[in-house]
């Protein structure tokens, strides 16, 4: 049980604070936060979540898997880059607008913020060799071994994990816009500007050939 619960709060630790850096999922959380509500924030970070922790289950157990399929992650980073686009554009023209207290386009829509989150998360790649990495530390550590117990209770940390991260964008965000005169227009200026540059970083990266994909294959030639 000990074993366990090391295992448990390793992965939650790594998790918590690999949602900290600014990126697509956290920040979009925070932009429902502020412009929906507390619920449907929440609702997205599941959603994310739980798409996170099938990701590092596929990574634990199918890493030949991942590695063929060359033109469905190409294709998934693609479709990334147009999300991050869109939020993006959608920020933008909401604080362009109606003194900047409007909601981003991208966010007008009625699907339930729970599949939103999954979606979105679901063509982010770039989780997959990050999680592969860490988790190739720990089976060289020794911290983690290959047996079901054991990856459940990694995969549940990680899962409370990114949970932990994204309150910390969602309340950190409600927080400052109560404080903050006029927050709206500076909030949506703020968070196109942070997609912008997430949209131009990944562009590069694709553009230089050091997108997920090589990063994964880089990572599972480390570790042989």
């Amino acid at each position: 049980m000990a074993k366990l619960i090391k295992i448990f709060f390793w992965g939650m630790m790594i998790s918590f604070l690999g949602s900290l850096p600014l990126g697509t999922l956290n920040v979009a959380a925070m932009q429902i936060g502020i412009q929906e509500s507390i619920l449907h924030a929440v609702y997205f970070s599941l959603g994310s979540l739980l798409v996170e922790m099938i990701y590092v289950r596929i990574s634990l157990v199918g890493i030949d898997w991942i590695r063929k399929q060359e033109k469905l992650m190409k294709a998934l980073e693609w479709l990334t880059l147009v999300i991050i686009m869109a939020l993006a554009v959608g920020s933008f023209i909401a604080a362009a607008k109606d003194g900047g207290e409007a909601k981003n386009e991208f966010l007008k829509n009625n699907m339930h913020r729970f599949l939103l989150g999954m979606l979105m998360s679901a063509v982010n790649p770039v989780q997959i060799p990050f999680w592969f990495g860490w988790s190739t530390v720990l089976f060289t550590k020794k911290i983690l071994e290959p047996v079901k117990p054991q990856y459940n209770s990694y995969i549940i940390g990680i899962g409370v994990g990114t949970l932990l991260g994204n309150c910390v964008f969602i309340f950190g965000g409600r927080w400052l816009v109560q404080r903050i005169s006029n927050s709206g227009q500076y909030i949506n200026w703020v968070i196109g500007g942070i997609f912008a540059v997430t949209a131009i970083i990944q562009l590069i990266k694709m553009i230089m050939k050091k997108d997920a994909l090589t990063q994964f294959n880089n990572q599972e030639h480390k570790s042989k």
